[in-house]
């Protein structure tokens, strides 16, 4: 039977159980606004009974508050992280986009492609029926120098973007280094507390609020499972096993940890790529870890894709070995010298495997068409190698089929050396104002930005049928970055070609070199299967193609992460409303506890005072 007590051992069983319930929305209400906190709940439960030996065979002992435990979906959770890497991944690219987007805006607020591409041919055409006049052919000089000087200033907005992601992936990898850090550290704190019976639920929220942050940069999973006893499997320990993946490779193991580190690339990827690039490597291993692969989103996804994003166009072809020393790569992807992407010495990939090479030729067929390359390499091929590579898919780079950094750089390339070497080749035609041949060097050109030598560049279609050195003076070496108008003429206006040598016919000036140069505006198919006039609309329609689809899925993912967020604080969010109906509800019950007390001390005065027992 129980003690004639008994009653105030339950009644004060309630208090203390409605005094932690009282605590804890308390702590609720504190923490309202703090980010990451999830609500906790005390739960409850009956205290065992007691064998009482009369007939209703045991009784009740009161209540016991079993535990004080946040609340939290794990389904939520995981649905949440799984569509963040996606708002990293459009979020971050729609911001880069946008940049480069500013760099080819031609409207009232910046003069761009256009409206210097029209200055400079109204010069020209000026230029015909004043073609003796210094002054002239200096404002002509002038708006050629303009337009060398767009696409110089455009390469090195570009360059600065790519440099600003390179390093914004590297801050970013130490990010995720000291996320994986504080989230071993955190495993750690939160076991020794939960072994010795405790519910770590402050350093669990912090932990969760890590790997909201860790989503968002790469492809997050999270698993806790807990450790079982040996001895005995159905007693718990307390202690969990807690994994963190990214991109499906292990970052967090519990206590243990890994490192991605940033190494510098020795060689460039694409001939007009900044110098070095990081490549991220796990620190332990050094194996690559791919955070650009297809597979993959996230912010360090998009930062991947916008400096090294080429549209798929990656150089790639067959390896054939000629010797030790040197691999031919026939059928290449690449077949327009103006098209050419691959830096003068680099790493050719064959077979999975990287080599070096110092230096490469290209040979052309009769219709200035590349049939193929062959690459000198750093290192002798042993005869082991040479057998896996011979015949064996080469490649230089990845192909990333986004239009980043590289791609939009080519693209001008690609334009520049096309409207420059027909440009050139019908001014090498001419006669300067003294009469005299201007077939010893080119209008536009491109200096070497270490020495400022300018090139030679000659005639477009000099290459057909020959094999020509990377290190030679063809129009692969003029890129965006150092196109320029030969000094010739800018120190001396005299030397500029306005009309061919049979121009003059009866005394009479004609001027069909400076027409022939105005049909390159609009009348000559020479980028894309468009003019000169078109080269603008091509690199609009690209930028607006992609800004717009990272616009669109940028708010469709940031919608879902409103959706789901309210989801997640439907379940563990602090809702105020609730937290005050909690606390009359846990008053009252802690002052009916407190009733029955009194009216128990009640019942024992009587009983002792009164009864004499």
């Amino acid at each position: 039977m129980p003690s004639t007590f008994f009653g105030l051992t339950i009644a004060s069983s309630g208090l203390s159980a409605y005094q932690v319930a009282l605590n804890t929305s308390a702590n609720n209400i504190s923490n309202v606004q703090t980010k990451g906190y999830s609500k906790q709940q005390a739960n409850r439960v009956a205290s065992e009974s007691i064998r009482a030996y009369a007939k209703y065979g045991s009784m009740g002992t009161g209540v016991t508050t079993e535990s004080v435990k946040q609340l939290r979906n794990q389904y939520y959770d995981n649905k949440y992280w799984y569509n963040q890497s996606s708002v990293g991944l459009y979020e971050t690219k729609l911001n880069y986009l946008k940049q480069i987007e500013n760099y080819f805006i031609d409207d009232d607020s910046s003069k761009g492609f256009s409206t210097i591409l029209n200055t400079m041919f109204n010069d020209l055409d000026t230029l015909k029926n004043n073609a003796g006049d210094v002054n002239t052919r200096q404002q002509f000089i002038g708006s050629a120098q303009n337009f060398a000087t767009f696409f110089n200033s455009v390469a090195s907005g570009l360059g600065d973007i790519q440099n600003n992601a390179n390093e914004e992936i590297k801050s970013t990898v130490q990010n995720i280094n000291s996320i994986a850090e504080k989230i071993a550290s955190l495993n750690h704190q939160i076991n020794v507390i939960e072994i010795q019976g405790g519910y770590a639920n402050e350093l669990r929220d912090q932990r969760a609020l890590l790997i909201d942050e860790l989503s968002e940069i790469v492809p997050t999973e999270a698993e806790e499972l807990p450790v079982q006893n040996s001895n005995d499997p159905e007693l718990p320990t307390g202690a969990n096993y807690f994994t963190v993946k990214i991109g499906g490779q292990v970052l967090v193991d519990t206590y243990d940890y890994e490192t991605l580190q940033c190494v510098a690339r020795e060689n460039k990827v694409n001939q007009s790529d900044m110098d070095g690039l990081y490549d991220v490597k796990w620190e332990k291993t050094g194996n690559s870890f791919k955070a650009g692969a297809s597979s993959m989103s996230g912010t360090l996804k998009a930062l991947f894709d916008i400096r090294d994003g080429n549209n798929g166009e990656n150089f790639t072809g067959e390896a054939r070995v000629i010797d030790s020393k040197h691999v031919k790569v026939v059928s290449p992807s690449i077949t327009d010298i103006e098209a050419m992407t691959v830096p003068e010495s680099g790493t050719l990939t064959i077979y999975g495997k990287d080599y070096n090479y110092t230096n490469f030729t290209f040979e052309t067929d009769a219709n200035g068409k590349i049939t193929s390359y062959t690459f000198e390499l750093e290192d002798a091929l042993s005869q082991q190698q040479s057998n896996k590579v011979d015949g064996m898919q080469a490649s230089i780079g990845n192909s990333v089929d986004t239009m980043g950094v590289p791609y939009y750089m080519s693209q001008m390339n690609q334009f520049l050396r096309s409207f420059c070497s027909l440009f050139n080749d019908i001014m090498l035609k001419g006669q300067d104002l003294d009469g005299n041949a201007t077939d010893y060097y080119s209008f536009f050109t491109g200096a070497d930005q270490v020495t400022g030598e300018e090139y030679a560049l000659g005639k477009s279609d000099k290459n057909n049928g020959n094999t020509t050195d990377c290190s030679a003076s063809s129009y692969y070496k003029l890129t965006a970055s150092n196109i320029c108008v030969s000094s010739i003429c800018v120190k001396d206006s005299s030397k500029l070609a306005a009309q061919y040598k049979t121009d003059t016919e009866d005394g009479v000036d004609k001027y069909k070199l400076v027409e022939d140069l105005a049909k390159l505006k609009s009348d000559t198919v020479l980028f894309r299967a468009g003019n000169a006039s078109g080269f603008l609309k091509c690199m609009i329609s690209d930028i607006s193609i992609d800004t717009q689809q990272s616009t669109i899925f940028s708010n469709n993912y940031t919608n879902i992460q409103a959706a789901l967020e309210t989801q997640r604080m439907s379940v563990s969010g602090v809702d105020e409303d609730e937290e005050a109906l909690d606390l009359i509800k846990f008053q009252n019950a802690y002052n009916l506890s407190s009733k029955m007390i009194s009216v128990m001390a009640e019942v024992y005065d009587k009983l002792i005072e009164e009864t004499g027992v």
